[in-house]
């Protein structure tokens, strides 16, 4: 698995525009990828649920859960899905409205100055191998495209959000990742 990234988009993932970002302040790129997770509802993958919430086209009346973020205006620059199907809501030259009030290295606002990649998941479910792959090659491809990007830099939205938000959670694999990326960072 290969990815390319050309003037913010990534060429194998499906399009999806959501109209939920907006211009990055003068002068940033991104620095850092934060990773989350999300299902919707709650535990539940697939369904294209996640795709009609980055897109505020959430129906509230299908679930209960959604009539409580039906609401929100939210987005991240990709989701993973759990076959490693890469889709892409905005492109990496603009901001991503993905974690909320964040402090990284002291500086706040991380939307800023990151990359946000969600995962469908839950903080306790394992990621699939097919994650893992699609993760290990997009990496170093928006590593490629902004050196401003390093693999070291890459954090979960629990650590920018410590006390308010637990995502990926215990089940990611840390580890697992460094070493997909140790092999094709190095």
């Amino acid at each position: 698995m290969a990815f390319t990234v050309t003037r913010g988009r990534v060429a194998e993932a499906v399009w999806c525009p959501s109209p939920n970002c907006n211009e990055r302040p003068a002068g940033a790129s991104p620095e850092l990828i934060v990773l989350h997770n999300i299902s919707l509802p709650p535990g539940q993958f697939g369904g294209g649920h996640v795709h009609a919430f980055f897109c505020n086209r959430l129906d509230p009346s299908v679930h209960p859960f959604f009539a409580e973020v039906a609401e929100l205006c939210v987005s991240a620059h990709f989701l993973v899905d759990r076959r490693g199907r890469l889709t892409q809501y905005v492109s990496c030259d603009r901001r991503a409205w993905h974690a909320g009030v964040s402090e990284w290295c002291g500086r706040d606002n991380c939307n800023d100055f990151s990359i946000g990649i969600e995962l469908e998941g839950t903080d306790h479910t394992p990621y699939s191998d097919a994650q893992y792959t699609a993760l290990g090659a997009l990496v170093p491809a928006l590593c490629a495209a902004y050196p401003t990007l390093d693999p070291a830099r890459i954090t979960g939205h629990s650590d920018i959000a410590p006390g308010r938000k637990t995502d990926p959670g215990p089940a990611f694999d840390w580890a697992r990742l460094e070493g997909l990326l140790g092999r094709v960072c190095a």
